[in-house]
Parts: C-alpha cells; structure tokens; sequence
C-alpha cells in the first residue's frame, strides 16, 4: 500500500505560478506511471501531466508549454510546476502512481486562479 500527499495548492492571481509536490510514503522507483490530474467543479476528472517509465512526459493542450511534471526518485516525490496560471486552471488537483496491479490516488489539493 502507498500513500499519497499532495501539497502546493492555493489561491494565485492570473499570471502567477505554483508548485504542487505529491509524496509517496513508499518507493516510486518501479512506478509504471506517475501523473496529475483536476477536476474542476461540475466536470469530470482529466489528465493534466503524466510520466512514462523511459518515455518522454504527456501534457494536456491545455497546459502544454506552462506546466511542467518531475520526479526526484530518492524523495519518492513528484511535481507539477504550474506557470502562467489562468483561471481555467482552477480545480482540484490529484496525484496518481501506477504501478503493475496497483493504481494510487493523493487526496487532492485545491488550486484557485483568480483576481
């Protein structure tokens, strides 16, 4: 079993950036994939960033070239820095680990983009 924890949310102007980190209480190190995820109210849940093992990361269009997903494997944490945040980027954000026969949820941490 692993845990997850996010942290990072807040409330941020238009234009401004954060950095949301999700810890693993175990090793990532085998994780198949590692990603984020939001939901905004009143939709569904979409992929915002995701990690491939040896594989180059995958970005939704919408944060393409803003958002940027990393791992520090000795800290067993991934990131998600957000830049140039507007308010459609506002939701809960999700952490997800795969790993072969285990799929793992963070409990999410608010992100509000607003003036």
């Amino acid at each position: 079993q692993v845990h997850l924890v996010e942290s990072g949310g807040g409330l941020v102007q238009p234009g401004e950036s954060l950095r949301l980190s999700c810890t693993a209480s175990g090793s990532i190190f085998s994780a198949l994939t590692m990603g984020w995820y939001r939901q905004a109210p009143g939709k569904q849940r979409e992929l915002v960033a995701e990690m491939y093992s040896g594989r180059s990361p995958n970005y939704a269009d919408s944060v393409k070239g803003r958002f940027t997903i990393s791992r520090d494997n000795a800290k067993n944490t991934v990131y998600l820095r957000m830049n140039s945040l507007k308010p459609e980027d506002t939701a809960v954000y999700y952490c997800n680990v795969r790993f072969i026969g285990a799929n793992y949820w963070g409990q999410g941490t608010q992100v509000t983009v607003s003036s």
